[in-house]
């Protein structure tokens, strides 16, 4: 097992090297949200390689300790699922999902699988950018009447309005690596130029902003 203080690092690494994060200041993908950012993030592509699922399952279970007893974990739809189900797997506990709305169709669950009275959960998520799929599952679970722990993802960019989104919901979280490690392990291994790294750094301050102010 990789040592705690070294996982960021590593996780970047291999995030890297496997596609799973793509860096491009030259021609900025567009988000979902419709921002335009320099770095696109797919962590599902970790589980095809069982060397790296094995280092993200026993890097969340290390890191899990941090969050007191919990007896539960549970995945963010839909890119938290598989980690949550080998996270549970690992611990040898239950597992459930919560789905971002509800079912159309049969019970119309949004939250999917058993979960005992009085559990204390764990939430399992593959990305936080702003933490909003995140905290919505983790209100899900509390208007049930669960309590949550905390929040455990592979990776996070880091922006002070997931942080700030956090705190108000007065949910920890925690991270494997974040874009911090990343940009520093891009230098290092030649993915990105030092001009490079520049602009990634300023669009991370202000994702927003960045595409106006560079490319128009």
């Amino acid at each position: 097992m990789v040592k705690l203080k070294e996982l960021d690092k590593s996780i970047a690494e291999k995030l890297l090297q496997i596609n799973a994060i793509k860096l491009n200041p030259q021609n900025p993908f567009t988000w979902a949200s419709g921002i335009k950012s320099p770095i696109y993030c797919d962590n599902r592509v970790t589980l095809s390689y069982p060397s790296i699922r094995k280092e993200i399952k026993e890097g969340f279970a290390s890191i899990a300790e941090n969050f007191g007893d919990f007896d539960h974990v549970s995945g963010v739809a839909t890119a938290g699922i598989a980690h949550a189900a080998l996270l549970a797997d690992y611990l040898d506990l239950p597992f459930s999902y919560v789905r971002s709305s509800a079912k159309k169709h049969g019970r119309q669950n949004k939250i999917e699988g058993h979960i005992p009275e009085g559990s204390k959960i764990l939430v399992i998520e593959d990305l936080i950018s702003t933490g909003g799929s995140s905290i919505d599952a983790v209100n899900d679970l509390r208007d049930a009447g669960f309590e949550v722990v905390g929040v455990l993802a592979i990776f996070t960019y880091e922006f002070q309005v997931a942080k700030d989104n956090f705190e108000n919901a007065k949910c920890k979280f925690a991270t494997l690596s974040n874009y911090t490690a990343l940009l520093a392990e891009a230098q290092n291994e030649k993915y990105i130029t030092e001009s490079d790294a520049k602009v990634l750094s300023q669009w991370s301050s202000n994702p927003k902003e960045w595409y106006d102010s560079n490319f128009k």
